[in-house]
């Protein structure tokens, strides 16, 4: 039987009522259930100062590091900001490189006010195979971000998603990130097999 891997989610938001926040956390639930071993990264709670190449490591960016680097699977959310993901994450991806990511299989969520979240996707997933990281296929947007929750105060962070759908494809995430926690990137890239 194989190791319990171990998921992290990273949360590039700083709102204190983040939607990409609770999201992850349903991802995370989702890799419970699947029989990981979960933790969030909230990057709020980290003093991780602008990266300035020329001081290297600040504050707690070494101890933020090493959790990407432990995880075998992780999940990137963010806010879409000016069509793209927010500068907390990027300042956090400033720090961490093939080290943290490399043959790491990689989630990605992006939370859009409006419904444009296409390109935020885009620009992560590009991040993630600059570090060697392997971003799951399946990746997970949410337009109107304020519109899809509702109330409730058994749901995860008072919340629960007005749309059952948007729901299964933020669990199936989850059950993902487990599923491909301990995947051999040779193996999966089509040049290795010789398509």
């Amino acid at each position: 039987m194989p190791p319990s891997p171990t998921v992290l989610a990273v949360v590039g938001s700083l709102r204190d009522d983040s939607y990409t926040r609770t999201a992850l956390r349903y991802v995370l639930d989702a890799a419970a259930d699947a029989g990981a071993e979960t933790r969030l990264l909230d990057l709020r709670e980290y003093d991780v100062p602008v990266y300035d190449p020329d001081v290297g490591e600040q504050g707690d960016a070494a101890a933020a590091r090493r959790l990407v680097r432990q995880a075998d699977a992780v999940a990137l959310g963010t806010p879409v900001y000016r069509g793209t993901f927010s500068g907390v994450l990027k300042n956090f991806h400033d720090y961490c490189g093939a080290d943290e990511y490399e043959d790491t299989t990689v989630g990605l969520l992006a939370t859009a006010g409006g419904g444009g979240y296409g390109p935020t996707l885009e620009h992560l997933r590009a991040t993630v195979r600059n570090v060697h990281g392997w971003a799951l296929p399946h990746e997970v947007g949410i337009g109107n971000a304020s519109d899809a929750f509702v109330a409730d105060p058994d749901a995860i962070d008072g919340r629960a998603f007005r749309d059952p759908s948007l729901r299964t494809r933020v669990e199936t995430l989850g059950d993902r990130l487990v599923t491909y926690a301990f995947i051999d990137s040779e193996r999966a890239s089509p040049t290795a097999t010789g398509d």
